[in-house]
C-alpha cells in the first residue's frame, strides 16, 4: 500500500509517464501539439530528476551524492551522442566537439555562475573548499586541452582531428584521470569536497534531517534513472521540430547541440541552484565540475572505440572564438577558486561568459 502511495506521487509518476510518452513517440513524426507536451512533460521530468537525485545524495551523503547525478546524466550524454552519430546520415564529425564543449562552458560559467550568484544574494559571501574546487577546475581545463586544444595544434593531421594513434592516448589518458578525480573525491581527500558554513567549517551533515530510508533511496535511484533516460530520450525526439526551428531563424545548426546539452544538464543545474540556495556551494561546485570533467573523460575513450570500428571521421579541435572562450574561462575560474570565497561579482563574470558563448553560437 505504501508503495502504490509513492508511485502516484507526482514525482514519482512523471517519471513513468515520460516513459510512456517517449515510447510512443520515439522514431514517430509527431505534430506540433505533441511537440509542446512533450516539452512540457520534459522539463517535469527534469524537475523529479533534481527531486530523486536529492533523496539518493541524502542517503550516502556528500560528495557521493554529487558523483551520482553527474555520472548517470554523463552516461547517458555519451549515449546520446554516439546514437546520433551512429543514426544520421550527414556530417556529424564535429557533433561531440560542439557537444562536449557546450557541456563544460555551461557547467564551468553557466552551473558555477548561477550558484555563487544565488548563494551570494541570499547569504552574502559565499566560502567553499578552495582544495576541492581548484582540483576539479584544473582536472577540467587539464581534459580540456588535451582533448579540445591540442587537435587544432597537431602537425601530423592538418584537420582539427587527432590521428588513430594520438586519439587512442587522448582516451586511455581522460579516463585515467578521471577516475584519479574519483579517487580522490572519494577516498584520501574525501574532506576537501564537503561543504562548508559561513564560518569555513564542515558543515554538520545532522543539519539535513533523518536520511530516507534504503527501500525509498532505492526506488529514488531507479526513478532518478527513469527520469534521466527520458529527458535526453524526449530531448531526442524533439530535437527535428526545434533544428527546423533553428534553421528557419537563420541560426547556425550546431546551435542544436547547446540546447540539447542545456536540457540535458537541467537537472545538475537545478539541483546545484537549490543546494548554492541552502547555502551549500561546495555542492554545487562538486556539481558543476564532476559534470565537466565527467563529460569530457567519459565521452573521448568512448569515440575513441566507437570511430575506431566505424571509421568515421571525428574533430575535436575547437576554432579561434571558442578558444579564447575556453581561455578566458580558465582564467576568471582559476581567480573564482584560488581565495575559497565569492561574492555576487563572480557569480556574474560566470554568467557574462555563458552568454557570450550563447550569443556567438546563435550569430557566430
Amino acid at each position: 500500500m505504501n508503495r502504490l502511495r509513492t508511485l502516484t506521487k507526482p514525482t514519482s509518476a512523471i517519471p513513468l509517464l515520460a516513459a510512456v510518452l517517449l515510447a510512443a513517440t520515439w522514431g514517430r513524426q509527431i505534430s506540433g501539439f505533441v511537440v509542446a507536451l512533450v516539452a512540457l512533460v520534459l522539463i517535469a521530468a527534469v524537475v523529479c530528476a533534481v527531486h530523486h537525485a536529492e533523496v539518493v545524495a541524502h542517503r550516502i551523503g556528500e560528495p557521493y551524492g554529487a558523483i551520482v547525478l553527474a555520472l548517470a546524466v554523463t552516461v547517458i550524454e555519451v549515449g546520446l551522442i554516439v546514437s546520433l552519430m551512429l543514426a544520421d546520415s550527414g556530417n556529424t564529425s564535429a557533433l561531440a566537439r560542439d557537444t562536449v564543449f557546450a557541456a563544460v562552458m555551461i557547467s564551468t560559467n553557466g552551473i558555477v555562475g548561477l550558484s555563487l550568484f544565488l548563494a551570494t544574494a541570499k547569504h552574502g559571501l559565499s566560502v567553499f573548499n578552495a582544495d576541492g574546487a581548484g582540483g576539479g577546475l584544473a582536472a577540467t581545463i587539464t581534459l580540456a586541452a588535451m582533448t579540445l586544444v591540442l587537435p587544432r595544434f597537431t602537425l601530423t593531421d592538418t584537420s582539427p582531428a587527432f590521428t588513430s594513434s594520438q586519439l587512442i592516448f587522448a582516451g586511455v589518458a581522460s579516463v585515467l584521470l578521471f577516475g584519479l578525480y574519483i579517487s580522490t573525491q572519494t577516498v584520501r581527500h574525501r574532506n576537501f569536497f564537503l561543504p562548508l558554513n559561513p564560518q569555513g567549517e564542515l558543515c554538520d551533515e545532522a543539519e539535513q534531517g533523518e536520511p530516507p530510508t534504503r527501500q525509498e533511496t532505492q526506488m529514488s535511484l531507479g526513478l532518478l534513472l527513469v527520469a534521466l533516460v527520458c529527458v535526453v530520450g524526449l530531448a531526442k525526439v524533439t530535437a527535428p521540430t526545434l533544428e527546423g526551428l533553428v534553421v528557419g531563424a537563420g541560426i547556425p545548426v550546431s546551435f542544436v547541440g547547446v540546447v540539447i546539452a542545456l536540457v540535458v544538464l537541467g537537472p545538475e543545474t537545478l539541483a546545484a541552484a537549490r543546494a548554492a540556495l541552502r547555502g551549500r556551494v561546495q555542492t554545487s561546485l562538486n556539481l558543476a565540475y564532476g559534470s565537466a570533467v565527467a563529460s569530457i573523460g567519459l565521452t573521448i575513450p568512448v569515440l575513441a572505440v566507437v570511430t575506431a570500428f566505424t571509421k568515421q571521421e571525428l574533430h575535436l579541435g575547437l576554432g579561434g572564438t571558442h578558444l579564447v572562450l575556453l581561455a578566458v574561462t580558465a582564467v576568471v575560474g582559476t581567480l573564482t577558486v584560488v581565495p575559497g570565497r565569492a561574492t555576487r561579482l563572480q557569480g556574474g563574470l560566470h554568467l557574462a561568459l555563458l552568454a557570450s558563448y550563447l550569443m556567438l553560437s546563435i550569430v557566430p
